[in-house]
This record gives C-alpha cells, structure tokens and sequence, in this order.
C-alpha cells in the first residue's frame, strides 16, 4: 500500500469519526504524535493526513494550536457534502440523498421543460446519438448502471449548456460527482429499470422533434409522474443502505 493510499485512508477515518460526532465541533483533532502513534505511522506522514482533513474541510489548523474541528455540517460545502454522503450512518445518508435527488429533480426537470420550448432551433444529432446508445446499454442482461447515468447526466449537461444555464450545469456537475462515488446512489438510480429511463427520453425525442409541443395536461402528467419516479428512487436508496448494500460508502473504480 502506497503512501498516498495509507494517508487518504487515515484521513478517510478520522473525517468519520467527526461525521460521526466522536471529535465535536471545536474540539482539538488528536495531535500529530497521537495519529502517528494510533495508526503506526512517522510523524511525517501523520502531519500529511492532517493536512488532508484540512483540504477536506473538516478541520482548522492553528499556529501552535494543532487542527481544530469544524462544524462542517453548518459551513461545509459541496466538497464536505460528498465526504458527509459518503461516510455518514445510513439515516443521515438517506437524508442527504433525499436532498441530492429534490436538487437533481429541479434541475433536470426545468431543464427538460425549458429545452422542450426551444428544441425547435436545437441541434439533436447528439442527443439522438446518446439515447441509441442509452437504449444499447439498457438492453444487456446485466446493464452498466454507471455508463448510463454517466449519459443522462451528459444529456442534461448538453441541455443545461445549449440553454446558457451555467450555474446549473455546475451543481449537475457536482452532484453526478458524488453519487458516481456512492455505487449504491447509482444502482437507485435506476430504481424501475433502465427501460424506463429509454422510453422517457424517446419521448422526449418525438416531442423535441415534432416542435409541436406537448399540452398543458401532458406537462402536468409528466411532472407528477417524474416525482413519483424520484420518490422510488429514495425508497430504493434506504432499503440499500438499511441492508448495508456493497459499496455504500467506499468510492467507485
């Protein structure tokens, strides 16, 4: 085990145990010497895994103090979040998953809906090219949940970009980097099946492609039934992380 794996695990440990509530906002992080001494490491390398928890944002450090804990709850940001995701008990997991997905859903549905009233003058070659293969995909016996939601976040991406949404696109872009660190977030994506995901798009495409439009009733069905869908997609979340699903909280290859 290289350096850098043993001084991002230690540090993967000790943001556990603050996500945890075994080191309160404010209090002192064990020393340089007590991380070196727990984890059977040189002084060097403990003050690197410190130095890791400080690029984290889980701690502060202070001249001739050492590092301090921060209440990474109330003042962290999306890069605390994703560790917070990562490493939380299942209940707080859930919670924050519960979030993740409201944020995606905004997003992803006011971009659907926008693009649907302007995909007259858009380009869909693209977007054609990634629902074939989005559709390929789906059809393997056992499909590759994360190269598909690697594609529909890449088609939102696509939308958010052709709209000028930028600030959008960034909170997708950050989103879609913790849940690809979670493959139990992944695999809820697809909660129904992979199927379904296919026919949305496809008739997206037919609508996008008519210029028509779709009416005031078949928006309201499609919203109603896009929280439904998301709502699933939570409930199958919190069976996988209540049954302590693989690869709930370590990272995705």
């Amino acid at each position: 085990m290289g350096a850098q794996t043993v001084v991002a695990d230690v540090a993967d440990e000790l943001a556990r145990r603050v996500v945890a509530g075994e080191y309160a906002p404010g209090d002192l992080m064990p020393s340089v010497r007590q991380v070196a001494d727990e984890f059977e490491m040189n002084r060097a390398t403990a003050q690197l895994v410190l130095g890791r928890l400080e690029s984290y944002g889980f701690v502060d450090a202070h001249r001739g103090r050492g590092f301090t804990v921060r209440d990474v709850r109330r003042s962290g940001g999306v890069e605390v979040y994703r560790r917070l995701f990562r490493l939380s008990a299942p209940e707080i997991a859930v919670h924050m998953f519960r979030d993740v997905v409201e944020t995606e859903r905004t997003i992803v549905l006011d971009a659907l809906l926008a693009y649907t009233d302007s995909a007259a003058d858009g380009d869909l070659t693209a977007l054609r090219k990634d629902i074939d293969e989005l559709e390929s995909l789906a059809r393997a016996t056992e499909p590759d949940y994360r190269r598909l939601l690697v594609i529909e976040v890449g088609m939102v991406r696509r939308l958010l970009s052709e709209l000028g949404h930028s600030m959008q696109r960034a909170v997708l872009n950050s989103i879609a980097e913790l849940l690809f660190e979670v493959p139990a977030a992944v695999r809820a994506y697809f909660a129904v099946s992979a199927d379904l995901h296919v026919l949305v798009w496809r008739a997206l495409q037919a609508v996008w492609e008519s210029g028509s439009g779709p009416s005031e009733a078949q928006l309201a069905l499609f919203e109603d039934l896009f929280a439904m869908y998301h709502e699933k997609v939570v409930a199958t979340f919190e069976e996988f992380a209540h049954a302590g699903a693989p690869g709930r909280r370590a990272a995705s290859a």
